[in-house]
């Protein structure tokens, strides 16, 4: 169980509930399968099957949303209701206008769902009761607040909101750059996206990043908004100016330390959730640090 990508909120400090008492609530709120006329289902999943739906190791709590989605294409719908509206004209001798065409269409997808191939997608996240954080797995702004949504839904509404710092990303990556020096036990790494206030984008991947080229970008007014970086030596990741982390990469030491732990499966699960969360509450802890520390609740 390793996370890829981070979408970072804080929850409420006065959160009262205990593991068994959300899942309770999720268990409200569980994955159905799609029926037969439904084109999404979304609900609560065992983030390890079989098991509970809030996987609770230590103060440490795994959730999975799992979304079932049929694939039916728009031009498949397109072709059907095309030969529909054909059989309609030759039969009754009369053009279909748009108004029919658009009831057609409707009338296609419900027809044709049923036959419509199901996939199954599951959106990960991570709440540490002990630093307070809720974090979701995945690049998606959108499928991140799928989560929360469903979330808010399932429980008491907890008040989740976006962690916010006090320096802006942008600005702060800007620096490390410009200066050519990181962070206190971080290091930039050979990536970095580069975008003026015209939105004109300059990216640069595998490419040392000293000398004046990059500079002389900075000083013609443009700002660093993505930054691939290292953390400890541990954790490789790349650092987005709304401080979305994507690309997580949990580095060779980690690895094989999480493989010297134990070779039974559901033992090597638990570590290795362990081993993940520890190491990436200290990571934001020291990268919200040096972004100037949390922004005070409005």
């Amino acid at each position: 169980m390793w996370f890829k990508n981070l979408q970072l909120y804080r929850l409420p400090a006065d959160w009262a509930i205990d593991a068994e008492q959300l899942a309770d609530q999720l268990a409200r709120h569980g994955l159905q399968c799609c029926a037969a006329t439904e084109a999404r289902s979304l609900g609560w999943v065992a983030p390890r099957e079989p098991g509970p739906l809030v996987h609770a190791v230590d103060r440490q709590w795994l959730l999975a949303l799992g979304v079932e989605e049929k694939l039916l294409p728009a031009s498949v719908v397109k072709r059907f209701a095309a030969d529909r509206a054909r059989e309609i004209e030759e039969s009754e001798g009369r053009s279909v206008g748009r108004r029919e065409m658009r009831t057609i269409v409707e009338a296609m997808t419900l027809e044709l769902l049923p036959r419509a191939f199901v996939r199954r997608r599951t959106t990960f996240g991570w709440i540490d009761r002990v630093g307070g954080w809720l974090v979701v797995d995945t690049a998606s702004p959108a499928k991140a607040e799928e989560f929360l949504e469903h979330l808010r839904r399932s429980t008491e509404r907890p008040p989740v909101k976006p962690l916010k710092v006090l320096r802006s990303p942008s600005a702060a990556m800007t620096a490390w750059v410009a200066d050519g020096e990181a962070p206190a036990g971080f290091t930039v790494d050979q990536e970095v996206e580069l975008r003026s206030n015209e939105k004109a984008t300059v990216r640069y991947l595998n490419h040392p990043l000293e000398g004046v080229e990059i500079p002389q970008h900075i000083a013609a007014g443009k700002t660093v908004t993505r930054l691939a970086m290292t953390w400890n030596d541990r954790i490789s990741f790349v650092l987005g100016e709304s401080l979305q982390i994507r690309r997580l990469a949990f580095l060779d030491i980690l690895r094989e330390q999480a493989e010297a732990q134990t070779d039974d499966a559901d033992e090597r699960f638990d570590s290795d959730l362990t081993l993940m969360t520890g190491e990436l509450g200290k990571m934001i802890g020291d990268l919200v640090a040096e972004l100037g520390g949390e922004a005070p609740a409005s």
